[in-house]
């Protein structure tokens, strides 16, 4: 190699032209312990010396056949190419990089680079010295750049999705609002500890609460007020005021006011699963109801006449045949009353009902309250909330006893509860998930940070007194450990934005078998399992349109699965099938299995099966596949025996670049 055409650039010294110094200094350059190379602007290696050879464990021509991203592990195009225009401004550059030997053993190098012209050609010369002593804190610096970012993403994409499922639930707080102040009826809501929690324009409008009194059982005024209005102060104590909260029936009273009206209260207990969390008034104003009532025990044409005048629904039954309806029925069902009364079936109307029991305020006797679901004659249901009582004797049908019916229409009202039951439900789930959020991150942390802190302790107190061998062996622990971070944080964000509906399928041409066949290579080299794979691929799957970043996490991760879960020296079986419009998948193992309890859940984010005991995982990876393959317009199925293994079945259209 000729170095007297050389020159330093910015640098103006001078080089000597004489072939024995031009000899010695290939000798000296030769017998120096660090590395030294020469580098095109492109990274290819144009001289290297001896050291060089020898630090890295490759040839001399190997070498000249190669680029520094061969042997750099942190090489980034991007990077290497804002240091070469550093490079050429400074005329030097030092810098700190891990090199990987042939033999896959890493060590941290410090690199002097100076910028050089030759032939009209830009080189960078570059002597570079072993730093691996530095290599714990350089890996702790990078764990921590890294896990910066990832933590600064990972809170971006958790505090986007809890944004956003509050945003849905005040929505959904907005319309159940809007929804109950829509009602006809009044409500009020009381909570668990017995307090008023809300109630409607409606019930202040009924009752014709004054404005300065504070609707609360704890308010004496507030009582005293209610109490004042109605004529039986005991039974407004029972039925609401002073009602158990806990008290798990139904009940249907009627009040009478002392200005002539009367008030029907239905309440029921409100549940969160299983549990009580408080109870719900409907409250609605019966007095035409009862006028009509009274009006038929004194005459029938009187009641028809207050029937055909009211704002409720009006029936009266006999022999199971509707034998009088008024306009307000036929409104509701939408039928005729032609169509009513001519031997109308009132199954083909009532699709279904409960029944509740009233307590009356002469306590004598007692009629059935009933809500009741109809399908009206456009196909729209409706719910109802109906008073059923026989009138023997008290109307004229052919001397047979009549059931008189009088209904209201509370579907707005049914609407407004399922609602509640619905945010109520995304509350528990949101605040599960993030309970069990938090507690996969703590565990999964814990183990990996424990290692690199114990670790790196061990180093700085023993490193000038191990040998290079047992510091080594420390070093790899904390490279696994922070790679494992790494993977899990990887996960994480994956799984944040499939949930955040962020991954878009983009398919195109895939060689099938090749692209299993390598997976099956990687997922061989990447385990320390003495566990085996064997993929099987009967028939022509040469080509199909899928996704193949997609397609990659779903496999990898459920052979990773599968091996995990197996025990060494079993044997995990890939299974590849093509058909004329679907791909089918199939991993199936030997391991432990999934019970049967398990089964329902083991696609739901963070959940794990109760039988993985110490077996680490995140309880991500099987949420993230079933979002990808749902992405594909695929679906995936599962099949296991507890102790005898489980199988994963993955079936993709195989022509989605087509619809």
């Amino acid at each position: 190699m000729n170095l007297g055409d050389y020159k330093l650039v910015p640098s103006n010294s001078k080089l000597a032209s004489m072939p024995q110094e031009l000899q010695l200094a290939h000798l000296l350059i030769n017998q120096v312990g660090d590395a030294a190379f020469c580098l095109q602007e492109n990274s290819e290696f144009l001289y290297v010396n001896d050291a060089t050879c020898r630090i890295t464990e490759y040839s001399r021509e190997e070498l000249l056949r190669m680029r520094l991203q061969d042997v750099d592990v942190d090489f980034l195009p991007e990077v290497w190419l804002e240091q070469w225009r550093s490079l050429k401004s400074q005329g030097s550059l030092c810098l700190k990089s891990r090199y990987r030997t042939k033999k896959g053993q890493m060590f941290l190098m410090g690199i002097t680079l100076t910028y050089i012209e030759h032939q009209g050609k830009q080189i960078a010369c570059a002597i570079a010295s072993d730093r691996s002593q530095e290599i714990v804190e350089f890996s702790m610096q990078q764990y921590a750049e890294k896990s910066k970012d990832a933590n600064i993403e990972l809170h971006q994409e958790v505090s986007a999705q809890y944004q956003q499922k509050e945003e849905e639930l005040k929505t959904s707080v907005n319309l159940l609002r809007s929804t109950l102040e829509s009602t006809a009826n009044g409500i009020l809501a009381v909570n668990f500890d017995g307090e008023i929690l809300c109630y409607n324009q409606k019930f202040t409008d009924m009752w014709q609460l004054p404005k300065s009194i504070t609707i609360s059982r704890k308010c004496k005024r507030a009582k005293s007020f209610f109490e004042s209005q109605v004529k039986d102060r005991q039974l407004f104590r029972d039925c609401v005021w002073e009602m158990e909260i806990q008290c798990a029936s139904e009940r249907y009273d009627l009040l009478e006011l002392k200005d002539g009206r009367t008030f029907a209260h239905y309440s029921e207990p409100q549940r969160l699963d299983d549990k009580i969390i408080g109870r719900v008034w409907s409250i609605w104003d019966v007095t035409e109801f009862k006028r009509t009532e009274a009006a038929l025990k004194l005459n029938e044409s009187r009641f028809r006449t207050l029937a055909e005048n009211t704002d409720a629904s009006v029936f009266l039954i006999q022999n199971s045949k509707l034998c009088y309806v008024n306009q307000a029925a036929e409104e509701l069902t939408g039928y005729t009353k032609k169509e009513l009364l001519n031997n109308f079936n009132l199954d083909q109307l009532i699709t279904s009902k409960k029944l509740r029991q009233v307590n009356k305020l002469d306590r004598a006797g007692a009629c059935e309250y009933q809500e009741m679901q109809i399908v009206t004659k456009s196909g729209s249901q409706r719910w109802l909330a109906c008073t059923v009582e026989v009138m023997d004797g008290l109307l004229d049908f052919s001397g047979k006893p009549v059931e008189f019916v009088t209904a209201i229409d509370i579907t707005d009202y049914k609407s407004a509860e399922s609602e509640v039951r619905q945010a109520l439900e995304q509350a528990k789930k949101l605040s599960e998930l993030r309970e069990r959020f938090v507690s996969m991150l703590c565990h999964q942390f814990r183990t990996p940070l424990n290692i690199v802190s114990f670790s790196s302790d061990l180093l700085k107190r023993h490193l000038h007194q191990w040998n290079e061998e047992k510091t080594r062996s420390y070093l790899d622990l904390i490279q696994n450990a922070v790679h494992e971070i790494s993977q899990l944080l990887d996960e994480v964000l994956l799984f944040g934005k499939a949930e955040a509906a962020k991954l878009e399928c983009n398919p195109r041409p895939v060689d099938l078998q090749q692209f299993c066949r390598d997976i099956t290579a990687q997922m061989h080299l990447a385990t320390d399992k003495q566990t085996s794979i064997d993929f099987i691929s009967p028939g022509d799957c040469s080509t199909a349109y899928l996704d193949p970043k997609l397609l990659h996490h779903i496999l990898t991760n459920l052979l990773s699965n599968a091996i995990k879960y197996s025990p060494d020296g079993s044997t995990v079986i890939f299974e590849l099938h093509c058909e004329d419009e679907e791909v089918i998948f199939q991993v199936k193992d030997a391991g432990i299995g999934i019970p049967v309890v398990d089964r329902q859940q083991i696609f739901e984010a963070f959940y794990r099966g109760s039988n993985v005991d110490s077996i680490p995982g995140t309880g991500l990876g099987l949420s993230v596949v079933k979002t990808l393959v749902e992405i594909h317009r695929g679906r995936i199925a599962v099949e296991s025996d507890v102790g005898a293994g489980t199988k994963f079945t993955v079936v993709l259209p195989n022509r989605i670049a087509e619809s």
